[in-house]
């Protein structure tokens, strides 16, 4: 089983802990002995699995994927003011404390904008979350002319994101660039006039669930033209 890299330090002092509370049971050699054998288990098991970084299989084609994996809370229209500049749909993603937690580029292109924001440590479906706590936002422009902004946030229990990309930077769709621990949220956001292909209350899986699909190279002059117009 592959381990998210970011994870791995976490993952070996977890591991040292219980290996501590084994040799701790063996040495008391009585009842509460089973109690830390058992949390032992608990703690490696939990940690191995959360830190989990499954291989993906990345469609072709320009695609718009799914960041993170998780369940759909949303896609509204919004006004979006900081990169993109106009009306735009966002799609939100709640990932639960069982879903994998490594993050994948949604879109090929230039990195324009990274930026971090401290904030709050609002429950991550509240729908202020994405203005108000603790992200780091991404700015993606496709080689279509097209740009995508999608956001690692943090929740309630979710106190630590981490990233790896730099504004300059080509990126690659599905390529992995982060992660988010214990329970968190992810956004992102493309033109309005872009039909969907999720809806909320969907399962997605990162680097593999496609959310939506440029549009033609017909129809690509005029939403770059509305793209940018804002």
């Amino acid at each position: 089983m592959k381990i998210a890299r970011d994870g791995v330090p976490v993952v070996l002092i977890v591991l040292f802990l219980a290996l501590v509370a084994v040799l701790s049971g063996w040495m008391m050699n009585n009842i509460w002995s089973l109690g830390l054998y058992a949390l032992a288990v608990i703690m490696s098991g939990f940690v191995l699995f959360f830190f989990r970084d499954p291989d993906r299989t990345i469609p072709e084609g320009d695609v718009i994927l799914a960041p993170a994996d998780g369940r759909v809370l949303s896609a509204d229209v919004v006004d979006e003011p900081t990169y993109l500049k106009t009306k735009v749909r966002q799609i939100s993603i709640f990932l639960s404390i069982a879903d994998v937690h490594v993050n994948r580029h949604p879109v090929s292109g230039i990195a324009e904008h990274v930026v971090y924001f401290p904030g709050k440590y609002l429950v991550a479906w509240h729908p202020k979350a994405s203005s108000e706590n603790e992200r780091a936002e991404f700015g993606i422009l496709h080689q279509s002319g097209i740009r995508i902004l999608f956001r690692q946030i943090t929740g309630l229990v979710a106190r630590r994101i981490v990233y790896h990309v730099k504004e300059g930077e080509v990126v690659r769709a599905g390529e992995r660039f982060g992660l988010m621990r214990f329970g968190s949220r992810m956004d992102i956001l493309l033109p309005a006039e872009i039909p969907l292909e999720i809806k909320p209350g969907d399962r997605t899986v990162a680097g593999e669930t496609i959310l939506a699909r440029f549009p033609t190279i017909a129809d690509t002059p005029t939403m770059v033209a509305e793209n940018e117009s804002g």
